[in-house]
């Protein structure tokens, strides 16, 4: 005899999906059928379970979405506290650095020079085969790469003895005599080539000079020259106007 499949049946009556009759039909089926009853049960109870295991994965995977949303929102509230953090640090050095630029705040001299001073760059011991044979020019440029200025200073005078029109030797012996603070000297140096006005080197020995005056407090011949430079656009401009904001 052939057992009748009751998988159909257990599955809509224990989801309550039956007919009021069908139901009347199932509950006799099951007085009579042990093995029926048990298998039910069964089914409802793994059915439960399965719901539960639902359920909590679920409420398993809400509570990680809820946790990843929460860590990007504290993530995202970190970044933005940073950013503002170093906003406000950049405002502060901005407003500090507005002040000292634009509220006409003085340095000493020294400061200004100490600030704004570097040494020429020295030229190579190449120049014309007369040059060349002077030992003079090439120690005194080995003592000024040395930084050896008062030495420097010593050689290039001799040189201009023999060669006075060589401007290049009037400016470095300008900025030696300038490096051991013997500023008259190196006043005049400069001056020399700014006045033969036929070199290549007068906007350095302009820019110099203009630092010698600020060393010894000369600010009006300063200031004067100054603005000349920075009219000029040439390369020491925007030096000479960052010097200019800073004279008394």
């Amino acid at each position: 005899m052939k057992t009748r499949d009751f998988s159909y049946f257990i599955e809509r009556y224990n989801a309550f999906e039956m007919t009021e009759s069908e139901r009347q039909w199932f509950l006799k089926e099951i007085e009579g059928n042990e093995q029926l009853k048990k298998e039910t049960e069964t089914r409802k109870h793994t059915d439960e379970i399965l719901k539960r295991q639902s359920v909590m994965s679920l409420r398993t995977k809400l509570s990680d979405i809820d946790r990843i949303r929460f860590e990007k929102k504290k993530s995202r509230m970190f970044l933005r506290m940073n950013l503002l953090k170093y906003a406000a640090a950049f405002a502060g050095v901005a407003i500090i650095t507005g002040l000292i630029l634009f509220t006409g705040q003085t340095l000493t001299s020294e400061e200004i020079v100490s600030q704004f001073y570097e040494s020429y760059e020295a030229p190579s011991a190449q120049r014309s085969a007369a040059s060349e044979a002077n030992t003079d020019y090439i120690l005194g440029l080995k003592y000024y790469n040395e930084q050896d200025y008062r030495n420097a200073a010593s050689q290039f005078a001799k040189v201009l003895e023999s060669n006075p029109d060589d401007m290049q030797t009037h400016l470095l012996s300008g900025v030696s005599n300038m490096e051991v603070k013997q500023f008259n000297e190196a006043r005049n140096s400069f001056t020399t080539v700014i006045d033969d006005n036929n070199n290549l080197y007068i906007e350095s020995a302009r820019w110099y000079l203009a630092l010698c005056y600020v060393k010894t407090e000369d600010n009006n011949r300063a200031a004067q020259l100054l603005v000349s430079i920075k009219n000029d656009g040439g390369i020491y401009s925007k030096e000479a106007r960052k010097v200019l904001r800073r004279l008394k």
